[in-house]
């Protein structure tokens, strides 16, 4: 494919704090032609999680740092050109972990992540978001972490976001009362008119501690946090006797500069015999088809609402990630390349 250009971004340096466009740098390759058991994917979406923040940093995790000049990873969604893998065939729509590029050649089997065929009737918006990593992280968090029993009072922070919203409407479906925590009037209202959440929060002009105490006078049995930082210890002062807290993420401190500090109210699990547990999402991967199986169900039924927010052209690809850690996007954050 040598008549084929490849634009790319790629990181130019690691961020102290606040990420910024300065920290990316377009280049162009050409586009090789795959090799055995590999795949020529053309790019069509691009996806952005808050853990992409980590990624950046030259810091031990569970995935190692993106070189310097090494292509921006994330996940993405496409349609195959070129193959040579006997399970994918040009015109295949799929998604994966492709990166911050316009055309990705990939391991079709050995990749990050196996590369995905979308199954009839699932856009590469419903793979990238609620059929994606994201539901299925939203899944095993609320329900095998969090445990919401029929009854039980949930509260959720980054409500709208991709995450928060999927987890807070499961907890729905189990039979919980939802509260939402997210950032301004819109997104509030999204939240309890459409994804059908029992009350929503507006951290930005309330006091969420005192909002909480109100909506659930006996406390939070299940609390779902995507935040962490005084959103997490509001959390933790109003939590019922045996609650548990499913530590998701904590986007209030990735960008910093330093380590996001712990609650300074945490014997509040002592007090009220309550347990703080975080999760990765490999390790469930065996489990990953039985719970995309449900998702997909609970979206047939129209009992799980999903939003994406889509913003166009792969020279905005680097703007559109900064959505995420200004608050300005709605459901899950993507980019249309073509």
């Amino acid at each position: 494919m040598s008549n084929l250009v490849n634009r790319q971004w790629t990181l130019a340096s690691r961020p102290s704090a606040m990420v910024s466009p300065d920290n990316f740098k377009l280049a162009e390759a050409p586009v090789p032609d795959p090799g055995d058991g590999q795949i020529l994917v053309k790019i069509t979406y691009i996806a952005f999680e808050p853990a992409m923040r980590g990624w950046m940093a030259d810091n031990p995790g569970y995935m190692a740092a993106i070189p310097i000049g090494g292509v921006m990873r994330s996940m993405a969604a496409g349609e195959v050109i070129q193959s040579r893998h006997r399970d994918f065939q040009p015109g295949d729509k799929v998604s994966g972990m492709f990166g911050w590029q316009e055309y990705a050649v990939v391991d079709a089997k050995g990749a990050l992540l196996p590369v995905q065929k979308l199954a009839p009737g699932v856009t590469e918006e419903m793979a990238l978001s609620v059929l994606g990593i994201t539901g299925l992280t939203a899944y095993f968090g609320m329900l095998d972490v969090g445990k919401p029993q029929p009854g039980d009072t949930v509260a959720v922070s980054g409500a709208a976001g991709a995450t928060g919203s999927i987890a807070g409407q499961i907890a729905k479906i189990k039979g919980c009362k939802v509260i939402g925590i997210a950032g301004g009037p819109d997104k509030c209202t999204w939240l309890t008119e459409t994804a059908g959440f029992d009350a929503a929060i507006d951290y930005k002009s309330e006091n969420v501690r005192k909002r909480l105490r109100e909506l659930a006078p006996d406390g939070i049995n299940v609390f779902y946090d995507n935040v962490g930082g005084e959103i997490l210890e509001a959390a933790l002062d109003n939590l019922a006797v045996g609650a548990r807290i499913t530590l998701c993420g904590a986007i209030s401190g990735y960008n910093t500069g330093s380590v996001p500090q712990p609650p300074k109210n945490y014997m509040a699990l002592i007090l009220k015999s309550s347990s703080m547990a975080g999760f990765l999402l490999g390790q469930y991967s065996k489990r990953f088809g039985e719970a995309s199986a449900e998702l997909g169900a609970w979206v047939r039924d129209g009992k799980l609402k999903f939003a994406v927010d889509v913003q166009d052209g792969f020279e905005n690809v680097p703007s559109t990630f900064l959505r995420l850690f200004h608050g300005q996007n709605l459901g899950k954050q993507l980019n249309r390349v073509g």
